[in-house]
């Protein structure tokens, strides 16, 4: 068997003060024979093995391998654990494991009852690493998640346009532009800019900011005088987004050259930049910068 040797741990480096054994010597005298942990350690380092490679070859943990060979069989978990091991460590050196086990049944006080294999088998392999989170169930359960919620959304599509209105005084969410459409029925491109109605609906006691995509697309971010978000996003070029608030409305804007305002039914003339990132805040009253 040939196992490559860890830099820092070679079998030489070990010195054995006599050579390996090539398995236990019968008719010695049992206190002239080397003991069971002396044994085994002589064998591995006769096959030029070091504990690393005994361990990697056995997947007895290195702690214990080194244990054993010190005589310490506290490690290893009770007698038929170590038993076990003892086993494990003398076939891979090459070393009967019969009279290693007789000396340490007899140390012991005789043979222990027989252990149901399975415990035995769990002690002798290094348990395996935990799992990590099931992320396929819980991507299964997000998916799920969001086609319900489109569901739901499309459900209620057809009661929102009674409601627009009643969600916009309240402040909570923003509504689009949209385009009108002729006689025929066909539709018109959309129109960011705002009718003469709806100017003249603007409630008197309320902020109302169009924020109007007309010279390209741009990120905003809308919230009321409380701080609570009522957009964050994009608007493409072309569309538009209203919010009221009884107090103000706080914007940002990420390319505010691309953006036309609308506040309180006037147009807003200032000359924003293309590329320019503004925090603008509006009020009740005529348009002014807060």
């Amino acid at each position: 068997m040939s196992i490559g040797n860890s830099p820092g741990n070679s079998p030489e480096d070990e010195r054995p003060s006599v050579d390996a054994p090539d398995d236990v010597s019968d008719g010695v005298p049992e206190e002239d024979r080397p003991s069971i942990g002396r044994t085994l350690r002589q064998a591995r380092i006769a096959a030029g093995l070091t504990v690393d490679d005994i361990s990697g070859a056995t997947r007895v943990r290195i702690a214990i391998v080194h244990a054993i060979e010190a005589d310490d069989f506290t490690p290893c978990g009770g007698d038929v654990y170590a038993r076990g091991h003892i086993r494990t460590l003398a076939r891979a050196v090459g070393v009967d494991p019969a009279p290693l086990l007789d000396r340490f049944a007899a140390a012991r006080g005789g043979r222990p009852a027989p252990t149901p294999a399975a415990p035995l088998f769990e002690a002798e392999r290094i348990r395996p690493e935990r799992r990590g989170p099931n992320w396929t169930a819980a991507m299964v359960a997000a998916i799920v998640a969001v086609i319900g919620f489109v569901g739901f959304t499309m459900v209620k599509g057809g009661d929102d346009s009674g409601a627009t209105e009643a969600n916009v005084a309240e402040g909570s969410t923003p509504t689009a532009s949209k385009s009108a459409s002729s006689s025929t029925g066909t539709k018109k491109p959309a129109d960011p800019k705002p009718t003469d109605s709806a100017i003249a609906a603007v409630p008197q006691d309320k902020v109302t900011v169009q924020v109007s995509a007309t010279d390209g697309r741009s990120w905003i971010s809308a919230k009321d005088h409380n701080g609570r978000s009522l957009f964050d996003g994009v608007l493409d070029q072309g569309d538009s987004k209203t919010f009221q608030d009884n107090e103000k409305v706080n914007l940002v804007l990420g390319d505010a050259g691309a953006i036309q305002l609308h506040v309180n039914g006037k147009k807003i003339e200032d000359d924003f930049q293309p590329g320019a990132v503004e925090r603008l805040t509006y009020t009740k009253g005529d348009p002014q910068v807060g």
